[in-house]
């Protein structure tokens, strides 16, 4: 037994993340450094992403505790341009607050919210072309409100009712629209990563001149599809801007089973020789700036952009969630970066472009929008018992321009397989 191999040796072990908080613990993010707001230089949109090594694990801020826009990522924007920010950014949060509500009144089955995520998803849309294609995850609603997509073709694909274009066969949330150059959300997580990355190489191969940008969670930079996408955007310089928005938690596990105690995960974009940003997700300036960079980057032929987006999932993954189950209630509210909403309106109102009335104005403004669009939706059909029935046979259409003889069989099968049963 003396002789056998190993047996000094220490036993091997392995780490499971734990995140640093549980329900009843007190929260404090007090050690948590942030650089301070203008304190990181604006390279070049030409730089080689070996010069930008420095990125990833730093944090791009624009808006400083007084709301003032300070240092060189300062987007300078017009003040009606900032209010339009605004505005999308409540109105994507009064259309979540009504949607939530409607679910929880047996309307619809399922909703998920972007609380205090509204800055990404809205200033990003502002700094992309119109015409720019977008392959969102589900927390990026916010992309069609501000690109002026009507509310209620929205909510009627959250009620499957007779004004939705999808015609039922959607998961409530997941959108989808051509005209607004959104492409179709998928439950399925990191689909839409490679998908962005093949589209933005085909605008490159044809020589067209638009951009792809892609959105996944943090958790989803554990799946295959998001490191493929990132061999090809790299080998190939596909001209695109990969997001992650790292919210800090999935349905019920943290960013470390994703890597993120580790490093950040704006640093994944290192190995693959992609230039890669980290930034204040809350900071609607710094998210529009960090955006606009990587946009115009991708649109002069020098390659992909990864950008981090550090921020914080208020609310429930979703309505099948319940957060309190494994973290504290209060969390979010000691989370340092705050709301963003709240941070560009004193912004605003530091430069003198805006006041507490004209605030309470323009929310009243919003809830009214999404009030009377949801009013309008719901007479078209709701879960809660006006839902309209698609009608069977519409499951084997919209597949192909012409339905093939072996589909058209099996729906004609089906159909009389369901008059016989009386169905």
């Amino acid at each position: 037994m003396a002789d056998e191999p190993g047996r000094n040796l220490r036993s091997l072990s392995l780490h499971v993340p734990e995140p640093k908080y549980r329900p009843g613990d007190t929260v404090s993010f007090d050690d948590m450094e942030l650089p301070a707001a203008g304190s990181v230089a604006r390279p070049d949109i030409a730089a080689a992403p070996a010069t930008l090594r420095d990125y990833p694990f730093t944090l791009i801020r624009v808006l400083d505790t007084d709301g003032r826009a300070v240092g060189e990522w300062n987007p300078r924007l017009e003040p009606d341009r900032i209010r339009a920010i605004l505005r999308a950014m409540m109105l994507t949060r009064a259309f979540d607050d009504r949607m939530f509500r409607a679910q929880r009144q047996g309307k619809t089955s399922f909703y998920m919210k972007c609380t205090g995520e509204e800055a990404i998803a809205v200033a990003q849309t502002f700094a992309l072309d119109r015409d720019d294609m977008c392959f969102p995850s589900y927390r990026q609603q916010g992309i069609l409100i501000a690109r002026d997509w009507p509310l209620i073709d929205m909510m009627c694909q959250i009620y499957s009712n007779a004004g939705d274009r999808l015609k039922g066969r959607q998961l409530p949330i997941m959108y989808s629209s051509k005209e607004a150059g959104f492409f179709s959300i998928s439950g399925n997580l990191g689909t839409q990563y490679p998908q962005a990355v093949g589209w933005a190489m085909a605008s490159a191969a044809k020589g067209d001149t638009r951009i792809a940008a892609s959105w996944v969670g943090e958790g989803t930079t554990a799946e295959g599809d998001f490191h493929a996408a990132c061999t090809f955007a790299s080998v190939f310089r596909a001209p695109v801007v990969l997001n992650i928005v790292n919210n800090q938690w999935a349905i019920s596990s943290f960013a470390g089973f994703a890597g993120g105690e580790n490093t950040t995960f704006a640093a994944r974009g290192l190995g693959y020789g992609i230039a890669a940003l980290r930034v204040d997700g809350n900071d609607a300036l710094a998210v529009y700036a960090a955006t606009e960079w990587a946009a115009e980057r991708a649109r002069s032929n020098h390659g992909p952009t990864l950008i981090e987006h550090f921020t914080y999932r208020v609310e429930a993954h979703s309505t099948s969630d319940d957060p309190s189950a494994y973290r504290p209630a209060d969390e979010g509210l000691h989370f340092p970066l705050g709301d963003p909403i709240e941070r560009l309106k004193t912004h605003l109102i530091a430069i003198g472009e805006w006041d507490e009335a004209s605030h309470e104005a323009l929310k009243a403004e919003v809830t009214e929008q999404v009030r009377a669009a949801g009013k309008e939706a719901e007479k078209l059909g709701t879960l809660s018992g006006t839902a309209f029935n698609h009608g069977f046979e519409t499951s084997f259409e919209d597949v192909f321009a012409e339905m093939p003889p072996h589909l058209r069989e099996q729906m004609e099968q089906s159909l009389e397989e369901r008059r016989v049963a009386g169905v």
